[in-house]
């Protein structure tokens, strides 16, 4: 999610607010906080169910479609996408498009390199922290895993602020690296003979197991997920073995050998942990898999997601040209990362937001530039201000909104959504 706040989106203090801004990603937190107004959860009803004798199934499950993540594969008839997988990215894409605005606030306050770069670190950790916190939910310890979009963000915050102060030479080539070498990663390890899908919940049936030259890209299967097989037990109560004998080698004794016979070596038991690792490393569960194929190194390539919102984010501060072309530019900008995205998984790779591939950075890409410049053509271009009112404030809260959103989802929408919104929902959508 965006972690600059509502004056981060000002360039100077005579300048109006890019309330574009603000009010996307108050759009975006919006609809998390009711989660997607419950439609995936109402569209998976059995058919059987009475609700269908005076509902459209088959134009609810059209519907739902926008509101759940797809198993696998991310792309539908070559350029459709779900709109629920597009939230991340976009949490990714607006945190680069706020980053020159909160430079400028910062640099008009004559702050050093040095306290911005501390500032930068601080927040990192802090989100990185949070998506633990988030994660942890439910759980009898610290759950160490970093798939929640905070982690996310906090986990590349730092690279993706370096690669924007370094200028447009350092962003582009920032970006190109990224996605060239994050490919080739995958590429060059494929899954081993010892990956059975079946024993990581991947299922070929699902499209989650891939052939031929998108192998890599596999579910639970592919280096990233192996990378997690390392990292993450490290961050668990180590396991404490019961002292055992060393295995006896000789086939077969007589009485009299083991009468002679010295008493069997005990193992060393292992030393006890730690006292960090006992306050806060201690869950007792050994890591297994991530069940939906969500892995840490997804923060490698969202960084250039980060940076393509930092591209789009100078575009709208220092205005080189005029509004109107500005908006035609992101269009441009958003097509043509669309139509890249689209050729690299018609070749070399596939678009996968669960692993969060290259040609998904450039797909998704794509969409969250669109997404901004419908923004920005309502509430910057158009005399629509007014409108934004509500979506702003949300946007400027957005990670007190993000928290609220994920602690009290279900109190959400059992109070709120189904309560008092019932009615109008299913006469929008029956």
């Amino acid at each position: 999610m965006p972690i600059a706040k509502s004056n981060s989106s000002t360039s100077s203090p005579g300048t109006s607010r890019l309330v574009s801004l603000d009010a996307y990603r108050g759009f975006i937190m919006t609809m998390l906080a009711v989660s997607g107004f419950g439609i995936a959860g109402f569209a998976a009803l059995p058919e059987t169910n009475e609700v269908w004798l005076t509902h459209h199934y088959a134009r609810w499950q059209r519907i739902s479609f926008h509101f759940e993540h797809p198993d696998w594969i991310s792309v539908f008839d070559g350029w459709r996408v779900s709109f629920w997988d597009l939230i991340q990215p976009a949490f990714m894409f607006m945190v680069g498009v706020a980053m020159p605005f909160s430079a400028a606030r910062r640099s008009e306050q004559q702050q050093s390199f040095g306290r911005q770069l501390l500032h930068a670190v601080w927040r990192a950790v802090v989100l990185v922290l949070l998506g633990v916190f988030l994660q942890s939910k439910g759980q009898s310890h610290t759950h160490w895993i970093f798939p929640n979009v905070l982690s996310q963000i906090g986990l590349g915050y730092v690279f993706a602020w370096l690669c924007f102060r370094g200028g447009r030479i350092t962003q582009f080539g920032g970006l190109a690296a990224i996605l060239i070498g994050y490919w080739l990663l995958f590429w060059l390890s494929p899954p081993g003979a010892d990956y059975v899908p079946a024993e990581v919940n991947a299922s070929v049936k699902k499209g989650e197991v891939l052939e031929g030259r998108f192998r890599a890209w596999s579910k639970n299967g592919n280096v990233a997920h192996r990378f997690d097989q390392w990292l993450l037990p490290k961050l668990r109560a180590p396991e404490v073995a019961a002292s055992k004998e060393l295995p006896d080698e000789s086939v077969e004794r007589n009485s009299a050998d083991a009468a002679t016979e010295e008493p069997a070596i005990q193992a060393p038991a292992p030393p006890a942990p730690g006292l960090l690792r006992r306050w806060f490393f201690a869950h007792p569960q050994p890591y297994p898999f991530n069940a939906g194929g969500y892995t840490t190194l997804n923060f490698v390539p969202s960084i250039a997601t980060t940076l393509l919102g930092i591209l789009c984010g100078q575009l709208l501060l220092h205005r080189p040209f005029g509004p109107w072309k500005q908006f035609l530019l992101l269009l441009l900008a958003g097509f043509v990362c669309l139509a890249l995205g689209v050729l690299a998984h018609a070749t070399v790779c596939p678009i996968v937001k669960r692993i969060w591939t290259p040609s998904w950075v450039l797909f998704s890409g794509g969409w969250v530039i669109w997404m901004l410049a419908v923004f920005y053509l309502l509430f910057d271009l158009l005399p629509l201000r007014l409108l934004a009112w509500p979506l702003v404030v949300v946007g400027a809260n957005s990670i007190l909104m993000y928290l609220m959103g994920q602690l009290w989802r279900g109190w959400v929408i059992e109070n709120i959504v189904r309560r008092h919104f019932s009615g109008i929902l299913e006469s929008i959508f029956g």
